[in-house]
Order: C-alpha cells, then structure tokens, then sequence
C-alpha cells in the first residue's frame, strides 16, 4: 500500500489516497476499511473514484475471465476485467460487448457502477441489460450474489450507485454474436440544430446513432452537426480486402499525448481548428468502419486527457425529456456558447427508455456531452446548467460530474431516497466512501 496521487480523468481533482492493488479476490475483504471505495482505470471523470480521506482499492489486477459459454455467449469474469480484454479475446470468436461505451479501457465493475450507455441506448439500453448477476463483497464482509431475483435490489441499485453499495467481484455478462467487427455506417450533415435532432428522429430504428454539432455556431447555425448512424455489417458486406479476415481486433495504439500540454494551446483558435477538423471528418468517413473508429475514436490516443493543460477538464452531460425538449436543448446550447467558455468534443444522442436502477442517469430524452477545459467561470457554468437541466426535468450524469450539488442531486434523481434506503440497508456504518459521496452527501 502506498499514498498515491489520484484524479479522475477529467484531472481537475486531485487527492492523496492510500492506494492498494490486490491480485485475488479473496484479498480485496482483508483490505477493507472504515472509508473504502474502488477505482478501475480511473475512467469517471470527477472525483467518484478518488478517496482522499481513505482508502482505493485498485481493480485492474482482479482480471481473470473464469468462464465463457459459447452457445449462448454467457461469460463470467472478474470485475477489474475491462472491455478491451473481452473484444481481443472473443471477438475473434465472434462475440462483442452487449453495451459499450466510447472507450473500452474501462473494467465490467466500472461500467455497472455507472451504468454506462453508447451509441445505441435508444435502441439496446445501457449495461444493465447485458448484466445477469453478480457477486458483491458488502461493507459487512460477506460476499453475496445480486441478479434480478436474488437480492435484486442491490442489484439494481449498484447500477450508477458508483460503488458506494460494495465492489464488484465477479459478473456474469451476456455478449453479443455478431458475424463480423465492422460496422456500416452513413454520415448525414445537418445545418441547425432543429435539422440535426429531426434526423436523429428520423433515424430512431437504426441501432447506432451519435452526433456531434458545432459548439462555436451561433443564431439560425446554432447546433448545426453532423449524425452518424450505423450497424454491424456482415461477411458480405465487406470489401474483398477486409473480408478475409472480417473478425479482425486491434493492438493498442502506440500513440500518446507524451505530456501535458501547456494551458495557453487551449483558445479560440485552436478549438475552432480542431471542430472543422471534427466536421470534415464526420462527413468524409468511410461506408464500412472498424469498430475501433466506429465506437472507440479517442482510444486512438493514449492519455489525451493530458492535452486539456494543468488545471484538467470537466465532460458536462446532461439528459432532458422529450416534451419540451428541443426549446430547452436549444436554451441550454445558448447558454454555453455565450458563455466564454471553450467547448471543446462533444455527443449529442437520443436516449431510451428509463431502466431500474434509482441512480442510474438514461431516461428517454435528449443527452448532450460535451468537454470545458477548467477556467475561471468553469463551476459557474455548471451550477448554471444545472439549473436549466432541473428546470427541463432532466438530470447530470454523476459518473462525469464535477461540481453538481447536494440540492442538483435531490431536484434531478426522483428515486435517491430509494437509492438511500438501500446504502443504509447494505453499508449503514458507510464504508464505501468516496469524494463525490462526501460531495453529494451519498452517505448512509
């Protein structure tokens, strides 16, 4: 064990923790303590799995897959086991992750306790749905088994509940067949915001659909992007070249931001550069797409948190219901490009229908995420937002947050009261503690 800098990837908050990293399972209940949380690759943007008034027990060593059941894709695995790990060993099999996030460098444990969505949430939910259960050590010591019938509201719970239930040991996941790793996909260009979100209507039955506007277009321009839809393609669907091996997967890539790149190379200038490049892209890519480019463009580029300079960066993401929904993503868009402050990559995207989990952050709505370097004004900015996604009927998505408070949290989240039940019920001395949890008073 060792005192550790920690920050989430955002780097915008930093603590000195005690740091441990145990390599069996059966390690991680002798480690426990009275402020305890996990962290697997450091993937939450904010300050969720740092823990600076205690303990963080790493998971990336905990990464064994114990079982794989090839006729119905049913795998089980340790929870420090990431994504990467599953798609270059069983996608050569023929069999990819259910749900994904933009990036595979997170564990399993880390997508249920954020309970991370992609490109396809509208069509195929969020993590939840590929989840059939688990093995959860408690605060107590024991280590039970969560699925939908057995101790199934801690189950739900630990979905978006950031590890503040207990640590995830193992899961059973369902995995996806699929007949190769490429993925078709068309670009659609849009002018204004109103034109970019009736194509993602438009386009609502196709499994994968991501857009990215424009953060510096302003007045009838406002919102103006460009939609990416796509799904897997088959044998026959791809070029003779690609064919021959149409379950091809990836190395990691040798690029990375060597080091943190000075604050000044972060201006007007640069942010514009860097959205007409975005843009061109966009509207250039290719029929057929690996799905590296298809679902992990910034695992292109190791540590490019760093390029954000020395103060770090915040990824605002905000869901709003549909009714009303284009007034108020159009608000809320006016509000950030008037802001001064520099935005930088973004998503927007249609969410699905709510799941169960009391903290988890999709419902059907509108989602925008979209990155801030940290500069004078940044919290402002947030707390402002804030206000507007309340106002909308919508909420944040803790597993990204920053600065969100307490009062945000109770406006936003319905059922907290419910999640809070459950954290007095399964660690009511609080032992699963983080700085977010201290932040937002997640505490029993």
């Amino acid at each position: 064990m060792a005192k550790t800098r920690l920050s989430g990837w955002g780097r915008n908050h930093w603590a000195e923790c005690d740091f441990l990293e145990p390599e069996r399972v059966r390690d991680v209940g002798r480690a426990l303590r009275t402020s305890t949380i996990a962290r697997g690759l450091g993937r939450t943007y904010g300050d969720a799995a740092v823990n600076g008034q205690g303990l963080v027990i790493g998971t990336s060593r905990l990464d064994r897959l114990i079982s794989f059941d090839e006729t119905n894709g049913m795998l089980t695995c340790e929870g420090g086991v990431t994504l990467e790990q599953i798609i270059r060993t069983l996608a050569p099999r023929g069999w990819f992750p259910l749900v994904t996030p933009g990036t595979k460098l997170v564990t399993v444990g880390g997508c249920i306790a954020n309970d991370v969505h992609g490109k396809a949430h509208h069509s195929q939910g969020s993590f939840n749905t590929s989840v059939q259960s688990m093995r959860i050590l408690l605060a107590s010591g024991e280590v039970v088994t969560a699925s939908r019938d057995e101790h199934p509201d801690l189950f739900w719970g630990s979905f978006g509940g950031l590890g503040l239930l207990g640590i995830v040991l193992e899961a059973t996941l369902t995995l996806r067949r699929v007949p190769t790793t490429y993925f078709r996909q068309r670009a659609v260009a849009c002018d204004s915001l109103e034109a970019l979100l009736d194509a993602i209507d438009e386009n609502g039955g196709t499994p994968y659909s991501v857009a990215s506007i424009d953060p510096g277009a302003t007045g009838a321009r406002l919102g103006q992007g460009v939609l990416t839809i796509g799904d897997h393609a088959t044998v026959e669907e791809l070029p003779a070249n690609l064919a021959r091996s149409p379950l091809k997967t990836s190395r990691p890539s040798p690029l990375v931001v060597p080091v943190e790149l000075p604050g000044f190379a972060l201006n007007r200038a640069t942010a514009s550069v860097l959205n007409r490049v975005i843009k061109l892209v966009l509207t250039r890519s290719v029929a057929i797409s690996h799905y590296e480019s298809f679902f992990y463009p910034l695992d292109a580029i190791g540590e490019w948190n760093r390029a954000y300079g020395p103060r770090g960066f915040t990824q605002y993401q905000f869901v709003i219901p549909l009714a009303d929904g284009r007034r108020h993503m159009r608000s809320l868009l006016d509000a950030i490009v008037s802001s001064g402050n520099l935005p930088f990559l973004n998503v927007l995207k249609r969410m699905g229908p709510e799941g169960d989990g009391p903290l988890s952050f999709p419902f059907e709505g509108y989602t925008l995420a979209i990155d801030f370097p940290i500069r004078e004004g940044t919290a402002e900015l947030a707390h402002r937002l804030d206000a507007m996604v309340v106002e909308a009927g919508g909420r944040v998505y803790l597993g990204k947050d920053s600065f969100l408070t307490p009062a945000s949290l109770r406006a936003m989240y319905p059922r907290l009261q419910e999640w809070l039940a459950l954290k007095a019920k399964y660690d009511p001395r609080s032992v699963f503690q983080s700085d977010l949890a201290r932040r937002l008073e997640l505490l029993a």
